[in-house]
């Protein structure tokens, strides 16, 4: 077996900050990162190709590649207070979107999810057109006009005021008034071919990454800004302290909970296939 495995995840700050220890070779016993950086929606649908060993993805696409792919325990983005917000050009009531022209970065994305799961208990007459744009050109298309809101995620929740929008709705509040649970966002997952012996490795070696740059949160920074477009090394810094937390380290009780909930929430609503029996295991019995 290869002692180099092929990842791919985000340039974003929480991904370069959670995976620098490990694809700079400073986790002991860690096989090797052969490095891909990619947008969600490009790793989901690697995920669904079934390219790479390893992949930063949407929560929300799981039920499409846990066959071929374990949900691994640890590296990935849940969260409170954290979750996509919709923005619009002027302030207002949620009823306004009823028939209106939404941008969201992935329809295959948790917050895509979180969305459609919002407009079903807030929207009764529905949404109108919903178009997908990277995420860095909704926030542009909401202040031009182009479209009636947005749905944005990560570092725009810090930034939307730039461009002079108001946050209509915050899909994470809404979340965890509905269940008290958190958001579930990014998943690392990992081909379940590997066996159970490499996949139990990775997940430490990703636990053991997380650990190591949060002992030493200055080892990462020239990684993390190397990679962060041009963020504001500030908000480079909130974006890492919002989504790299506990479950980061460790899904735990409430991470599984969670996830499973949102799946089973959205498969109720038809926008999900349903989870089969032991899907979220890390290890399937038998």
């Amino acid at each position: 077996m290869s002692d180099t495995v092929r990842i791919a995840y985000s340039p974003c700050p929480n991904d370069t900050f959670v995976f620098h220890a490990w694809a700079h070779g400073l986790v002991p016993g860690a096989p090797g990162l052969d490095v891909t950086f990619a947008d969600i929606d490009i790793t989901n649908g690697m995920a669904e190709r079934g390219e790479l060993d390893v992949l930063k993805v949407s929560y929300a696409v799981l039920p499409w590649i846990l066959d071929a792919y374990a949900l691994l325990p640890c590296g990935g983005a849940l969260g409170r207070g954290c979750g996509p917000l919709v923005l619009t050009r002027e302030p207002g009531e949620a009823a306004r979107l009823e028939g209106r022209t939404v941008a969201v970065p992935s329809e295959r994305s948790t917050a895509y999810l979180l969305f459609r799961l919002w407009a079903a208990d807030m929207l009764p007459g529905g949404v109108g057109e919903v178009v997908v744009l990277p995420f860095h050109e909704i926030m542009p298309a909401v202040r031009d006009g182009k479209v009636d809101a947005g749905l944005v995620i990560h570092e725009a929740r810090f930034t939307y005021q730039d461009y002079g929008l108001h946050c209509l709705a915050d899909m994470g509040e809404h979340w965890e008034t509905t269940t008290g649970l958190p958001i579930p966002l990014g998943a690392i997952v990992a081909k379940r071919e590997l066996g159970e012996q490499r996949l139990r490795q990775l997940a430490d070696a990703a636990r053991t990454s997380v650990r190591m740059a949060w002992a030493d949160p200055e080892a990462s920074r020239p990684y993390v800004l190397e990679h962060a477009q041009e963020m504001d090394p500030a908000v480079a810094d909130q974006h890492i302290g919002l989504y790299v937390n506990e479950f980061t380290a460790g899904l735990g009780e409430d991470g599984y909970a969670a996830v499973h909930g949102l799946l089973t929430r959205a498969a109720a609503e038809g926008l999900v296939p349903p989870l089969g029996r032991d899907a979220l295991s890390f290890v399937r019995p038998g």
